[in-house]
């Protein structure tokens, strides 16, 4: 199993800007973002004003910075800015509510708040509310608030990296809400470097030529490894797009920015998918390899993906407590519809309720032990007893694993439904849907009955027409010729889209409510 070895004081910030001037990176392209090529040598310079910056505004170690920033430079700057003094860069979800925003400031208790402009009227209303907040800076046009930009200006270039720990907290993470309500993760200086040797080099094969493009944004933990701290850790270029993943819109940067590594979710390629499909035009040919996490990946839409544009698509799944992959599959050895195989480095348990391993084949209950998993939850004590034991973490997912070690998953632990007394993995069901010609994606969830008993219904988003009765009844034909009869969907709801979290997991206790 590989060791990954990290000196005990480390900063990650000297780690993943400062390391590329001394290792001959500085002119190599780092962002590429709508008209600029920002190199390795300018994001060092900007890292280290902002760190002064916020060392002006009287940001110490230990001190949260809140990021509630769309991807682009100023994101990169202030969260590497914010490592380097020893202070705790906390990136939010972008598409919450103003009483979202309002629970989790104060939750952090950050003095600083970075804010994109075109998200300021989000938290401008609930300023009084914040007792511990101290100075809003605003990238874009501040209003009445500090800018950005000018607070860089005149700042040195040139910063000595605190001496931090690699066991210092480095960053938080707010876990993205499928359950409806957050957990802000905390991160260590080591977190990161850890998921690098463990997947980003040896699984994805990631080299200074690349140029990496994720549809998932920075503030999630799938899209920070995806577009910032992988590519950086290799000198590699990362593509940001601040705006909507729309299929359109996705296709204009791949055609435009011509990306070598591709991070999607599953939603997404089915999106992409169907528009292609549809005649929009796209050339994937610059694309060496795509991912997917966040979802399970259908394996119809894994094999519609390999036809249409030749490149197969790696599923994992990773978590925020994990910080990045930890079951993947590999090029040319990938299972359609798995999760894949452990990355080596990582340790896996499937057991029941009790904590007892099930035989091989069974589904139970994932448990993950590994290096790049957070330290606990800040402020709840309790969840973080019920989810870190020790060294493993409870992953709350259901899975089984086959005897060559592919990984499949079931569902959530609080998904999975009991139809006559017998297990049904609510992926299970979606997976055979989805198979169908006409659906876009789908969700199943537990419903009752008229005597009480719960059943699966699906609720299903049509590529196109008009859904009908007769639809229905094609749909719940269609899946007891896939799947065990008992398992098909007894109610099927169409609907014009599923409820989602901002990273494209489905929120399933949305639709169960």
């Amino acid at each position: 199993m590989p060791e990954v070895v990290i000196p005990e004081r480390f900063n990650a910030a000297e780690y993943f800007v400062d390391r590329n001037i001394r290792e001959g990176h500085g002119n190599n392209t780092a962002v590429l973002y709508q008209d600029q090529e920002i190199t390795y040598r300018e994001v060092a310079e900007k890292v280290n004003a902002t760190g002064h910056a916020l060392l002006d505004l009287g940001v110490e170690v230990e001190n949260r910075v809140v990021l509630l920033l769309l991807d682009s430079p100023a994101f990169v700057y202030s969260f590497f800015g914010a490592i380097k003094i020893g202070s705790v860069p906390v990136p939010l979800n972008t598409n919450l509510t103003t009483d979202d925003y309002r629970t989790v400031l104060n939750d952090t208790r950050a003095k600083v708040l970075i804010v994109s402009e075109a998200l300021l009227p989000a938290v401008e209303p609930i300023l009084s509310d914040l007792p511990y907040l101290r100075q809003v800076v605003v990238d874009g046009e501040p209003g009445t608030h500090q800018s950005f930009e000018r607070m860089l200006e005149g700042q040195p270039t040139e910063l000595e990296a605190a001496s931090t720990s690699k066991d210092d907290p480095a960053f938080w993470l707010y876990t993205s809400g499928t359950t409806g309500y957050s957990l802000g993760a905390v991160h260590l200086h080591h977190d990161m470097l850890v998921c690098v040797q463990l997947y980003s080099e040896p699984i994805l094969r990631i080299r200074e030529t690349d140029r990496t493009f994720s549809i998932a944004k920075l503030f999630f933990a799938y899209g920070l490894g995806n577009a910032l701290y992988f590519p950086f850790a290799v000198g590699a270029s990362t593509v940001l797009y601040p705006g909507r993943p729309e299929p359109k819109a996705i296709f204009d940067v791949v055609n435009r920015y011509r990306p070598t590594v591709f991070y999607g979710v599953p939603t997404a390629y089915a999106a992409m998918l169907h528009a292609a499909e549809s005649g929009a035009q796209v050339d994937m040919s610059s694309v060496r390899i795509a991912v997917s996490a966040g979802e399970p990946l259908p394996a119809s839409i894994y094999q519609r993906w390999l036809e249409r544009f030749g490149v197969e698509i790696l599923d994992g799944i990773g978590s925020t407590e994990i910080l990045h992959i930890f079951l993947s599959n590999r090029e040319g050895a990938a299972r359609p519809g798995s999760s894949g195989q452990l990355v080596d480095g990582y340790e896996a348990r499937i057991v029941d309720d009790a904590g007892e391993p099930v035989p091989t084949g069974e589904i139970g209950n994932l448990w993950i032990k590994g290096d790049s998993i957070a330290a606990y939850y800040w402020n709840k004590h309790d969840a973080t007893k019920r989810t870190f034991q020790g060294e493993w973490i409870r992953t709350g997912d259901k899975y089984r694993v086959d005897e060559d070690g592919y990984y499949w998953y079931a569902g959530r632990a609080n998904d999975m439904l009991k139809v006559g007394g017998i297990w049904v993995s609510p992926n299970e069901v979606e997976s055979a849907i989805i198979e169908h010609p006409r659906v876009l994606e789908c969700a199943v969830v537990g419903h009752a009955d008229a005597e009480g008993l719960i059943k699966p219904k699906a609720f299903v988003v049509l590529k196109d027409g008009e859904p009908h009765e007769a639809l229905a009844g094609e749909l719940q034909e269609f899946v007891k010729g896939r799947i065990a009869p008992y398992k098909y969907p007894r109610w099927v709801e169409f609907v014009p889209e599923l409820p989602k979290t901002a990273t494209g997991k489905i929120q399933r206790f949305k639709l169960r409510a």
